[in-house]
Formats: C-alpha cells, sequence, structure tokens
C-alpha cells in the first residue's frame, strides 16, 4: 500500500535560516542547508537584505542584520522583523541588544518547557522611538564606536591566541618533546603508572543523590590543569562500595575521555576518597611525579597522541589501553621537579597575562553595552559625545 507523502509535488528544496544562523556579529548562511517549503511558504517566510533576524530560544533576542544572497527563508526558531515608514532597522538592532544586556527580555519569555520569545511578545515589544533623523545618528555614532571596541577585542583575542602558543612551546621544549631528535627515553606510561583504570561507566546516574553523597568528579568537571569543583555531582555510600577502584586518592591525575579527550588534571587533597565517572584514573608510579605527568599530558604532543588513538564514530572517546600506551618522557625524580618549578614560573607569568586580557575583555565588553544602552535609551547626546580611542579603554 502506498504512503502519502508529507510534501506535494509543488514543494521544493530551500535554503533556510536556523536560530545557530544568527549571530550578534551577523547572520550566516549555508545554501546546503535546506528544508521542503510550499510556494506559499516561500513566498510568506522570504528573508531580504535589511530584515532583522532575531532568535526565539537559546541565546533570546539574539538578533543581526541580514545582508545575504536572495532566495532564503527562516526557521520557526527566528523572528523576522522589517522596518516601516522610513524607520532604521540599525537602530532596532540596537534596542535589542540593549534590552538583551539589561536581562529584560528574559523577563518576557514564555517558560512552561524552553524559554522563549513569542512573535506576539516581540512585536508588542516598547522601545524608545525617536525621529527618524535621531534613530540615523544613534545608529551611525553605535557602528563606529561598537565597531572600535570589536576592533580591540579581536586584537586581543589574537594577543590569547599567541600567548597560548607561547605557552605550548615553552611546555614543549622544557619536556623536551619539541625535538624530533635526542627526545629523553620514552615509556609508555603503564610502566610509570601504579593503576590506570576507568571511572564508573555503566549507568552512574542510578548512583546519583541530592546530599549526604560522595563528590564525583565528571568530564566537565576536568580542565587542563585544574579541576572546577562547581559542578559536582554525588553519589550514594552504596555507590561508592560498588565502585572501590574508581576511588580517587590526593596526587591522582583524572583525564577526560569524551569531549575535550585528554585534559588532565591532578586530584586535590580535597577530593581524597572521592569517585570518578567516566574519566580516565591515572595513579602516578613511584618513578614520575603528578604534577610533571599533568603538563605531558596537557602538552601538545600528548593531545595528538589522544587524537590519534581515539575511537567512536559519532563521539570520539579515549580507552583506557590507548592512555597505557602513550609514551612518556622518563627522567630522574629530580629532573622532574626542576622542570614543574621552572615551568610553573613561566606559565605562571604568560597565566598573569592572559588574566589581564580577559579582564580588558570584560571592561570593553562593558564599555559597549554602556554606550549602546545610553544612546538608545537618550542617556547619551551622541551629538557631542567624544569620540573613543584605544587608550580610553
Amino acid at each position: 500500500m502506498l504512503q502519502a507523502s508529507p510534501f506535494s509535488f509543488a514543494d521544493r528544496e530551500v535554503p533556510y535560516l536556523k536560530s545557530a544562523s544568527v549571530q550578534w556579529s551577523g547572520v550566516t548562511v549555508d545554501p546546503d542547508i535546506r528544508m521542503w517549503a510550499s510556494h506559499r511558504d516561500e513566498l510568506a517566510l522570504q528573508v531580504n537584505r535589511g530584515d532583522l533576524m532575531v532568535c526565539e530560544g537559546g541565546d533570546v533576542g539574539r538578533c543581526a542584520i541580514y545582508d545575504g544572497p536572495d532566495g532564503f527563508i527562516f526557521q520557526n526558531s527566528v523572528h523576522r522583523v522589517r522596518s516601516h515608514s522610513g524607520n532604521d532597522v540599525r537602530y532596532f538592532r540596537y534596542a535589542l541588544e540593549a534590552l538583551h544586556g539589561s536581562e529584560w527580555l528574559d523577563v518576557l519569555c514564555n517558560k512552561a518547557t524552553i524559554r522563549h520569545l513569542t512573535s506576539e511578545k516581540l512585536g508588542d515589544l516598547e522601545i524608545p522611538l525617536p525621529a527618524q533623523c535621531e534613530q540615523r545618528r544613534i545608529a551611525d555614532f553605535l557602528d563606529t564606536e561598537t565597531a572600535r571596541i570589536d576592533g580591540l577585542k579581536l586584537r586581543r583575542n589574537k594577543m590569547r591566541s599567541l600567548l597560548e602558543l607561547r605557552r605550548e612551546r615553552v611546555i614543549e621544549s622544557a619536556l623536551g618533546l619539541d625535538l624530533s631528535e635526542g627526545r629523553p627515553q620514552m615509556v609508555p606510561l603503564k610502566y610509570l603508572a601504579a593503576k590506570v583504570t576507568v571511572g564508573i561507566v555503566i549507568t552512574p546516574a542510578k548512583w546519583y543523590v541530592d546530599t549526604g553523597g560522595v563528590p564525583a568528579l565528571r568530564g566537565l568537571n576536568v580542565k587542563p590543569g585544574r579541576i572546577d569543583s562547581n559542578t559536582l555531582v554525588q553519589i550514594s555510600a552504596e555507590g561508592h562500595a560498588e565502585n572501590v577502584k574508581s576511588r580517587l586518592a590526593s596526587g591522582d591525575l583524572v583525564v577526560v575521555r569524551t569531549g575535550q579527550a585528554g585534559a588532565a588534571a591532578v586530584v586535590p587533597p580535597e577530593l581524597d576518597g572521592a569517585n570518578c565517572i567516566d574519566l580516565i584514573l591515572v595513579r602516578p608510579g613511584r618513578g614520575i611525579r603528578s604534577r610533571y605527568l599533568q603538563y605531558v599530558l596537557n602538552s601538545r604532543y600528548a593531545r595528538v597522541q589522544v587524537a590519534e588513538n581515539s575511537v567512536g564514530s559519532i563521539q570520539a572517546h579515549f580507552n583506557v589501553g590507548s592512555m597505557k600506551q602513550i609514551p612518556i618522557p622518563s627522567i630522574p625524580l629530580a629532573r622532574q621537579d626542576e622542570i614543574v618549578d621552572g615551568l610553573d614560573e613561566e606559565v605562571g607569568a604568560l597565566k598573569m597575562l592572559e588574566e589581564k586580557l580577559e579582564e580588558q575583555d570584560r571592561l570593553l565588553a562593558g564599555r559597549r553595552q554602556a554606550l549602546i544602552t545610553a544612546a538608545v535609551t537618550g542617556q547619551l547626546d551622541v551629538t557631542t559625545a567624544r569620540p573613543a580611542h584605544d587608550r580610553d579603554l
């Protein structure tokens, strides 16, 4: 028996915009991302240059002005706003960005399931509406000033990338991993570790408790060189007793298997006796220091090893067998201590520079938001405002 098709013969595949297409930096288009649409849908949902596209869910209110090719339509996760009667759509965009920064849009969202901003509430949204000539002055001013700030942020991002590259080279050089010849003797990790095992893998959620349990580390808690304890889960005493092999001791290393595979961190004293979920647990042997091994495993050299040995067709993950085989520089403990001390000093100095750049990014973001809000709400007279210079930021 023939089944009815959900599409008519008049329907055709057309490129479309979804929520992820709309970013603050602009609207990205991909002609290969398509959906079926009728001729009526194409006419009703077409996107024209100058349309303001607004995200309905997720980062609610994120918006950008479309300036791409003709022939695109938009998905129901995106709203289309069109200016009429000569109003400046750039001004509308800045008004929405000001509201986004104030979190007022979040107040308007429907939150029965996933928060979203309906077209009705977007249409009823009240914003300051000065004369059209003033809208243009405000938009021109903000175009100039936000472009200046965005340029500064871009330069700082490049500086951060250079710092990261410098950090990797410092670490590889100190460990002797940047040499194609003359590297230290390399030994599979299994010969240097007292234990290499995996955390709870089979239905760990059945052991979860809200309070009174034992802390358990997961992949999202482990960052290169540190552990984020803000989102720890707890497992019951019974679950902890059932999973003795994944209990942690101070000085162990936990390594991410899936996601940011290979990221490694030393277990601090306050998590001694905790458990772990779907992480690789490495207990260093007497011939290797925890901090030294942490530097090795977080190096670019080790990331390449992890990438080459990860398996899985959908989401690659790193397993215990591959972990045991990673070649590790085998050097005397005294030399390991010297390397760690030197790296702590050099990497620490680079970290301080990175933190300064991050703080500058936060100040720039605050300055940008304050300018937009002040200009849109009339707190700043854009006709007399002094243009910002790099030293002001």
